[in-house]
């Protein structure tokens, strides 16, 4: 059984950390097993961190499973609809990753994108408000779940194709590279994709140029271990996926506990940042929702199994048990800031709902095209599906 791999993995690598009470006094812990190598070494697995900084990682992870949360109740009631994918259960991810990048580096992912775009600079009311197709989300209601952007937090989607945000990744990387001064540390880019898009010819093809001119690009693999609802022993004939750029270098990792994600990401950007090409990164972890909301998740795995990785490797829950076992938070201290981050999310959904749809053709034409300068440039005509549905200004 796929839950029995990923006990035996999580026993492994659970945080051993030496008790402390300052909020700011050090904390050393140590996850061993976090990580395997391919054609290079291991990071150290251990981690120095504090009170302040594990609190921070707490609330990030919290605020974005209640927002996750939220995105499947407005979606029961049909004031989000279309496509929707949820992230829970992966955010030690998107948080640990955020902690080990530098705001100069470019970042790409999947439809699966709410809480990265959160990440990089969003709001909740952002978020929700552009699921609900409103003026004032985050790409003004026009992008919907798939499709976020940011450019100034250097933030590039959100892609609603498997496996296209790759390709873009690695232009990413290749601009990054083309703009460094020739011997200087180079701004990264990172291109996440999950573990049903692995096998694309496009991610062989980018691997391959990334691999022949040394982009600092990391391709990452999300492995929640199901493609759409096919476990990744079914559709894969290789699940050591961080092992699948050949001669790529490649690290696996315990996605499931922010501190070795952040851990092997700065050991991964400092490799790619110097010039010496691409790495395969491999983020093992697990979602609680079914593929996307349209998903009943009820014939490829069963509920014990989603309750065995909530009660014994739930990321949050890791963050929790280090604060509540060596620092001196406290389980109500704990409580009250979940309760202060469910009325905030309640709060922003109330302001996301009291919004308004774009108004007027002319927010319909803009954003579509830039002229020489990089100035808009308002298309008079857009053709729909329907002819008679085509948009003219």
């Amino acid at each position: 059984m796929l839950s029995t791999a990923i006990r035996r993995a999580s026993a492994a690598a659970r945080p051993q950390a030496r008790r402390t009470l300052s909020a700011e006094a050090s904390i050393t812990v140590d996850f061993p097993g976090a990580y395997t190598a391919h054609l290079g070494d291991e990071p150290a697995a251990t981690a120095e961190t504090n009170k302040t900084e594990l609190l921070e990682y707490f609330k990030t992870m919290y605020t974005m499973r209640r927002m996750e949360i939220t995105c499947d109740n407005e979606y029961k009631a049909r004031t989000i609809r279309g496509f929707c994918h949820l992230y829970d259960g992966q955010e030690a991810i998107g948080t640990g990753v955020q902690a080990a990048l530098s705001p100069e580096d470019s970042w790409i992912t999947s439809y699966r994108c709410h809480c990265i775009a959160l990440a990089r600079g969003g709001t909740v009311e952002g978020v929700l408000a552009e699921l609900m197709g409103q003026s004032h989300g985050q790409t003004g209601g026009k992008g919907g779940s798939m499709h976020f952007y940011n450019k100034e937090h250097n933030f590039f989607g959100g892609q609603g194709i498997v496996g296209a945000q790759v390709p873009v990744g690695t232009g990413l990387a290749f601009a990054n590279k083309y703009k460094t001064p020739l011997g200087e540390p180079m701004p990264v880019a990172i291109g996440c994709y999950g573990d049903g898009a692995a096998n694309q010819g496009q991610i062989w093809e980018s691997m391959n140029m990334a691999a022949l001119w040394k982009l600092p690009m990391i391709f990452c693999i999300e492995n929640n271990q199901y493609g759409m609802g096919t476990s990744i022993t079914r559709h894969s004939c290789n699940n050591d996926y961080y092992t699948m750029g050949n001669v790529i270098p490649g690290l696996k990792m315990d996605g499931m506990n922010v501190l070795s994600v952040r851990e092997g990401m700065k050991h991964v950007r400092d490799y790619v940042s110097q010039g010496n090409g691409p790495m395969v990164v491999e983020m093992s972890t697990y979602r609680y929702h079914g593929h996307s909301m349209t998903d009943p998740d009820k014939t490829y795995r069963d509920r014990a199994e989603k309750n065995t990785v909530r009660q014994e490797n739930d990321p949050i829950k890791n963050v929790r048990n280090l604060l509540l076992e060596h620092t001196d938070a406290t389980e109500d201290e704990l409580k009250a800031i979940e309760k202060d981050l469910r009325a905030e999310v309640e709060a922003a959904c109330e302001r996301a709902l009291a919004g308004s749809t774009p108004s007027s053709t002319e927010d319909l034409v803009r954003n579509i095209y830039l002229d020489a300068e990089g100035k808009d440039v308002p298309q008079s005509y857009i053709r729909l599906p329907d002819y008679e549905k085509s948009i003219r200004a």
